[in-house]
């Protein structure tokens, strides 16, 4: 094994090459400084994106590692550089995304002074990441490196923070690098039971009305085709969670769409009327399930996770399999016999036209009055033939766009699920077109979490990152005002808006962009938008006190689906 002496600093970057990180999103500061001028020499070799806040390095490489398969990596300094990636490193452990995160920390000699910009970094993320660990000698910076990547990237991915400290950066060590393979008492997959693997064959065989649960488990396991192979071969119709979209095409016959909150109403509706719910790599949240004491009850249920504490932990299960979904679904699939389950199939049938009526024909097909969301999403998705990433904020803007976006690939869905973080949206695109750089990235935001992160125009002027950002303006914070006009008597207390003129924002960025007040203008702006490859912001004013529907009340019973506001 081939040994040379240099300095931590350096020992940092040889490591980040090992493991062929390419990009890195970060801010420098005083603490990290050893770091960053190591990292002149590096910049043939790895791209260092600037961003204009450390929140937004967190989400720019939770986004990169969504859409490419990765391990994002952000780099920033110590005390408040290091505290403002929290929320980005707590929305990657909530949705299962590998990112690295490293700052830098005050000298050794001065920990526990309350020196200048001291925090206890450890102590703060360890119960928001998979390893948190402090790095005070520069030999182990290889070592600490490597097992950050194995331990971000295998099992149930997730963050990790490497916290740096100055003499560790700046000491020299003898360097040589060996990738992580094993740790001990760690075990990212677990063996899988063939008796069990037989048993959950046994009971899809004999089922019904089989209804199949996908999840973004499926996704970071890419297990897609292997999922697909099951669907088909026993006839299972599925829907998938929020953070499952684009596991399966929305084009597919037996994708009956999205489950939950404001999932679709025959995926909903379905899950209690099924005899064996399959869940596959997803995690029953409470925006699934709704009242967990009426969910399901009349379904075997059977759950492929390969985190132990996942099975059971919410919806009570008939059988958990247990190991990677990969693996194990294939191993199902084999004993399967072909079945048809066409009159079960055709049941959902009556359930889409009535959510078509009720919905799609208002919000999109016979839209009128002030422009709606849907139908401009719908538009975008068409732009590039149902091929392009949607990256959404959170609110009425995400839920929306997941709704009338059309996924034709995997990885095509970029969005804060389980933390639901606003200001997600525009730092998160920026890290997804660097992910995948000859991929549409289209940026969908509400005015209130645009305006979280409007910083990164600057971010996208300085590294020409051409994404097309689509801002849904209605003046309003609208997911809670949503709620406030449903539960709280129409009470609208602070989620009115006064804007500024975004279009003007994006003139000083140097950012071309249009904006949108009718709806014959929605077509000739999209098209400009699509001419070239450059950043793009399309201001869209919309319908100002728009509903998301359908819509189950947090809660209540996942039949309970509000169609529209007059709905019991």
């Amino acid at each position: 094994m081939k040994v040379k002496q240099m300095k931590g600093s350096y020992a940092l970057f040889e490591s980040l090459l090992a493991e062929k990180v390419d990009t890195i999103f970060g801010y420098p500061g005083g603490s990290i400084i050893p770091v960053y001028d190591a990292l002149y020499d590096y910049t043939d070799r790895i791209n260092h994106i600037l961003v204009r806040h450390e929140q937004a390095a967190a989400h720019a490489a939770e986004g990169y590692a969504r859409v490419s398969g990765k391990v994002g990596v952000a780099l920033v300094t110590s005390g408040p550089g290091a505290t403002n990636t929290i929320t980005g490193i707590a929305d990657a452990m909530m949705d299962n995304t590998p990112i690295v995160v490293i700052a830098g920390q005050v000298a050794t000699t001065a920990l526990g002074s309350d020196a200048f910009q001291e925090t206890d970094l450890v102590g703060v993320t360890q119960p928001v990441t998979k390893w948190s660990y402090q790095i005070r000698r520069p030999e182990d910076i290889p070592w600490a490196v490597s097992r950050a990547f194995y331990i971000a990237q295998s099992g149930r991915p997730g963050p990790v923070v490497l916290d740096l400290t100055k003499n560790a950066q700046t000491g020299i060590c003898d360097f040589s690098y060996q990738k992580t393979e094993f740790i001990r008492s760690y075990i990212p997959d677990p063996e899988i039971d063939k008796e069990v693997i037989e048993q959950a064959a046994h009971i899809i065989n004999a089922a019904k009305k089989p209804f199949a649960l996908i999840g973004q488990g499926v996704i970071l396991a890419n297990a897609e085709k292997e999922v697909k192979q099951m669907l088909e071969k026993a006839n299972i119709p599925a829907a998938t969670t929020l953070m499952g979209l684009s596991a399966i095409s929305s084009k597919h016959p037996l994708n009956k769409g999205m489950l939950g909150m404001h999932g679709n109403l025959g995926p909903n509706m379905k899950t209690n009327e099924c005899d064996v719910l399959i869940a596959i790599g997803m995690r029953f949240s409470d925006r699934v399930t709704g009242k967990l004491a009426t969910y399901a009850k009349q379904a075997k249920v059977i759950h492929f996770d390969i985190d132990q504490s996942e099975i059971g932990k919410n919806v009570k299960v008939t059988l958990g399999v247990l190991g990677n979904i990969k693996e194990s679904v294939p191993m199902v699939t084999d004993l399967l016999t072909e079945q048809r389950h066409d009159d079960w199939i055709k049941s959902f049938e009556p359930l889409e036209r009535k959510e078509h009526d009720k919905v799609l024909l208002k919000e999109v097909e016979e839209a009128k009055g002030p422009i709606h969301m849907g139908e401009v999403i719908a538009k975008i998705s068409e732009a590039t033939g149902h091929k392009a990433v949607l990256v959404t904020d959170v609110g009425q803007n995400q839920i929306i766009a997941a709704r009338y976006f059309k996924y034709t690939k995997t990885r095509s869905l970029v969005t804060s699920g389980g933390l639901g973080t606003m200001g997600f949206c525009l730092p998160a695109a920026m890290g997804a077109k660097l992910g995948a750089p000859s991929r549409t990235i289209f940026a969908v935001c509400g005015d209130g979490g645009f305006q979280m992160t409007v910083e990164e125009l600057g971010t996208i002027l300085q590294s020409q990152i051409g994404i097309k950002i689509i801002l849904l303006n209605n003046n309003k914070l609208g997911m809670v005002r949503q709620w406030q006009k449903l539960f709280w008597q129409r009470r609208y207390s602070f989620t009115d808006m006064i804007n500024p003129n975004f279009n003007t924002i994006a003139d000083a960025y140097g950012i071309r962009n249009r904006m949108v007040n009718k709806r014959e203008e929605i077509d000739d702006a999209i098209a400009d938008m699509m001419k070239d490859d450059k950043a793009f912001l399309l201001v869209v004013n919309t319908e100002p006190d728009v509903m998301v529907y359908p819509m189950t009340p947090a809660g209540d019973d996942v039949t309970n689906v509000l169609l529209e506001e007059s709905s019991k």
